[in-house]
């Protein structure tokens, strides 16, 4: 008895997910005990590139609008998107350029006004630029849709604007849920987005846009899919391919259980 229990634990901690490993790459697991996947919740960013054609631009046109002489390039976005928020991101580059201020409350207050400029920037422009979905992920909301999944879209963006996005990249009555820090003050757009749609992380699948994303989702506890920019081949984009992928998730990130 003790050695069947050896064993098994071993065979699952072999089946944990390494760095590097597509989901093809997995073994495939026992239907046994696996539940249906009930609900798939997408950020914004695995939904579209909202960095190229928003988030970019916009700081730019306030850099200008503020008389700074700074023209964020898409490579140096890209380097820069390494930082956790948009105020590291601003801040680190005025310490790059040289831009001083006479103290460090003046500093920060200058990173305040150029965030806030180019939120209302975006807020303004963003459902006037170029977005468009990322190749296979409309056709896989979809399928879920058509067959009874649910799905939510989490974005850290405000809610006036990206409910209406998500609209005009998906459609109509496709999405049941949209959360933003508006409708989650605390952050916990994931708990929120599962809420709404009934489920729990363990019957869930979340797509993220970026590192920092996925680990928001890991940490929340859902089996989570790093999109990596347009380049959707190493991310499952049919349903069963998601179902393999979350109950790999599930078996290789087991969960405490009552005694």
């Amino acid at each position: 008895m003790i050695w069947a229990t050896i064993t098994i634990v071993t065979s699952i901690e072999q089946k944990a997910w390494r760095a590097g490993r597509f989901w093809w790459d997995w073994p495939r697991p026992s239907d046994a005990n696996m539940a249906p996947l009930k609900a798939m919740v997408f950020d914004l960013d695995a939904l579209a590139d909202i960095d190229s054609a928003g988030h970019r631009p916009a700081f730019n046109a306030a850099f200008a609008e503020l008389g700074l002489d700074i023209v964020w390039s898409e490579q140096r976005y890209r380097q820069l998107k390494v930082l956790s928020d948009e105020r590291t991101r601003v801040a680190a580059e005025l310490r790059k350029r040289g831009v001083r201020c006479e103290c460090d409350v003046l500093a920060e207050l200058l990173v305040d006004e150029i965030c806030a400029t180019k939120a209302m920037i975006l807020d303004e422009t963003i459902l006037d630029s170029d977005v468009t979905p990322r190749a296979g992920i409309v056709d896989l909301i979809t399928e879920a849709f058509g067959a009874g999944i649910a799905v939510g879209i989490v974005s850290t963006g405000s809610h006036a604007w990206v409910e209406p996005l998500v609209r005009q990249l998906v459609g109509d009555g496709v999405v049941s849920t949209v959360v933003t820090p508006d409708d989650a003050p605390d952050g916990s757009l994931y708990e929120h987005a599962l809420a709404d749609l009934g489920a729990t992380p363990q019957d869930s699948l979340a797509f993220a846009g970026s590192p920092a994303n996925q680990r928001i989702a890991a940490a929340a506890g859902v089996p989570t899919v790093l999109v990596d920019g347009d380049d959707v081949s190493g991310a499952p984009i049919h349903l069963a391919d998601c179902q393999h992928v979350r109950d790999e998730w599930n078996q290789s990130h087991p969960r405490p259980t009552a005694a």
